[in-house]
Parts: C-alpha cells; structure tokens; sequence
C-alpha cells in the first residue's frame, strides 16, 4: 500500500481500478490490511475530480462482511451507479480524489439543538423515505440547513414529523 494514502483510500482506489480493468470486484487487496478493516461499519466513498463531487454512494449500516468489503463496493458504486453521473471512465482515475467515511452507529436525536453539521452526519426519516447528509460539507453551517438538505434529498418537508439521527464518521482522504 502507498505509504501516503490511508488503507480505506488505497483500498478504494485500488478496487476502482480492478473493477474498471476486469468488470467484477476486487476479490483479494493485493496488501494486508490492518486489523480494524476486520470490523463492520457503513461506509461511504466520494469521488471528486477537479473539486467537483463525481460520485458518492454509501451505507448507513453494514451490509457485508467486514469494512474493507462495504469499501470495495461502495468504491465500485460510486464510480458506476451513481445516479447523478455517468459512470466513471478508465480514463478519469488518475484525476479522481478519493475520501472514505467510515461511520458509527446511528444514534435517535429528538431536536436540532443535539445535532453539529461539523461533527455529526444526519439521517432523516418519514414512511419509508429517507436522507444522509455526511458531516462537515463545505457550505453547511448549521444543523436547519443540513436537516433541509437531507430532507430535500428524501423528498420530505423537515416539518413533516420527521425522525432525526446523528452519527460520527472518520474521514480518509
């Protein structure tokens, strides 16, 4: 692994390439990873080339085996399935920038008053909709701007009774 880069970015960009050279995922890292890839957490992948979002696609919860798989595949989606973006060509990996959030639980919140758009990422439920926003996005300074943000991405009114949830991430750049 590049000395440089955190294992969940190498890890990314190395099943970015797989994938896009041999159209399946990346079935082994071709280095050890640490002991903390072993654990299961949601996880989401940005992608951005030349300072503009190019995809992102996560989880709130795991939904594989370990960490290291929820990036593989999060890594993969976010370059293919993204549904704001084409899908990522060969060509744009060298100009890709690559961040990986690992998340923790999500905890129930009963006010804004307990949320910070700086520490904690926001999830928002009604019926069977719901909205993620990531913490600390550039533009985001307040809890009502990142509760509107993520209910505009539900397609929920954030006076529509909706469920609040709070939740820590550590970034990998």
């Amino acid at each position: 692994m590049n000395r440089e880069e955190s294992w969940p970015v190498q890890l990314a960009k190395e099943s970015l390439r797989y994938f896009l050279q041999h159209s399946q995922m990346l079935p082994q890292p071709a280095s050890p990873l640490p002991a903390d890839a072993a654990k299961r957490a949601g996880a989401f992948v940005s992608l951005k080339k030349h300072g503009q979002l190019r995809g992102c696609i996560g989880t709130i919860l795991p939904t594989q085996t370990d960490v290291a798989r929820e990036i593989i595949r999060n890594a993969v989606s976010a370059a293919t399935e993204d549904p704001r973006f084409e899908p990522v060509e060969p060509a744009e990996l060298a100009e890709l920038e690559v961040s990986v959030d690992i998340l923790g639980n999500p905890e129930r919140v009963d006010s804004l008053d307990k949320l910070d758009p700086r520490r904690y990422g926001v999830i928002v439920r009604h019926g069977g909709r719901s909205g993620v926003l990531l913490p600390d996005l550039e533009g985001i300074d307040t809890a009502a701007d990142q509760v509107a943000i993520a209910c505009r991405k539900a397609g929920l009114h954030p006076d529509a009774g909706i469920e609040l949830y709070r939740f820590e991430v550590v970034r990998y750049h």
